[in-house]
């Protein structure tokens, strides 16, 4: 591990995150990874998703060289690496004490508005679909290593955006840059391979859209997923970053 910020940011499906990384991608200094451990995922658990055979020819699919490659030293110039994670992309037996020599930070969101968005783009949906078990007991890890590990909940973040990025880059000891209010519509070269499938009202986006409220209405099943998640996030939002 070089001098480098290495932020690992873990959210789930559903959330802010392509708009984060677009904000940490728009400073000068930073690099960012889109979902490194996507195919190694795919690969372990043989799930099957949108354009699966080209996620796993893009990346590796064994997951000690995945972060590896999180490791690897920047291009000149560059002093920040940012890696926005998805949460549900490891398991709980897995070996995560690599996660240590990151600054973690958790992106949450209430499990209504989660799976409410997550049903429309996919057909089933459980609680591990949804990263929310896997950053309960990401925290825990982390606690157990009395590793500090701030969570923001898109919604406080949405509301104030500014002031949660320049909490986050005090906290993470680099200046904050107006840059990551705002960014040029359409995709990256940095965009997984999933993007085309996945990222079009990111791709239209040029800053982080205020908060609204969005439509909830869930079936019986689907409604029980997200209160099975609750207590969970209940806990990490009584953690939240306060701006």
């Amino acid at each position: 591990m070089t001098d480098a910020v290495r932020v690992a940011m873990w959210s789930g499906p559903r959330n802010i995150s392509t708009a984060m990384m677009r904000a940490w991608e728009n400073r000068p200094d930073t690099v960012v990874v889109d979902e490194p451990l996507y195919a190694a995922y795919l690969a372990r658990t043989g799930i099957d998703h949108p354009v699966r055979d080209e996620v796993l020819a893009s990346q590796p699919t064994d997951l000690e060289k995945a972060v590896a490659e999180l490791s690897k030293p920047l291009p000149a110039g560059r002093s920040v690496h940012y890696a926005k994670h998805m949460a549900h992309h490891v398991s709980r037996e897995m070996d995560l004490s690599w996660t240590l020599g990151f600054r973690n930070v958790l992106l949450i969101r209430d499990p209504l508005e989660v799976v409410a968005s997550y049903v429309r783009a996919r057909e089933s949906c459980e609680p591990e679909d949804i990263g929310i078990p896997q950053q309960g007991w990401l925290i825990e890890l982390w606690d157990e290593h009395e590793v500090e590990v701030p969570i923001v909940d898109a919604k406080d973040f949405l509301h104030a955006p500014e002031p949660h990025l320049r909490w986050l880059c005090d906290w993470l000891g680099i200046p904050f840059s107006d840059r990551m209010l705002s960014w040029p519509p359409g995709p990256r070269a940095s965009d997984g391979v999933w993007g085309p499938h996945w990222y079009a009202a990111v791709w239209r986006s040029t800053g982080f859209e205020p908060w609204r409220p969005r439509d909830t209405q869930l079936s019986e099943h689907d409604a029980a997923v997200a209160e099975a998640c609750r207590p969970t996030y209940e806990a990490l939002h009584s953690r939240r970053v306060r701006v």
